[in-house]
């Protein structure tokens, strides 16, 4: 049985990689305290959605 593709999954996965890039991008520019507070809080998401799986 082949099973369905979750878009919630798929869309918070993408989401979290966009965030990952934004405090990486973040960090180069010696914004440490946003970026890390970002990366918290933007890949949070991932774990909610799961969470509520």
């Amino acid at each position: 049985m082949k099973r369905e593709q979750n878009i919630i999954l798929k869309l918070t996965f993408e989401f979290s990689l966009d965030i990952i890039e934004l405090a990486e991008e973040l960090e180069k520019n010696r914004k440490y305290v946003i970026a890390n507070q970002i990366l918290k809080s933007g890949t949070s998401i991932g774990a909610n959605v799961k969470e509520a799986q």
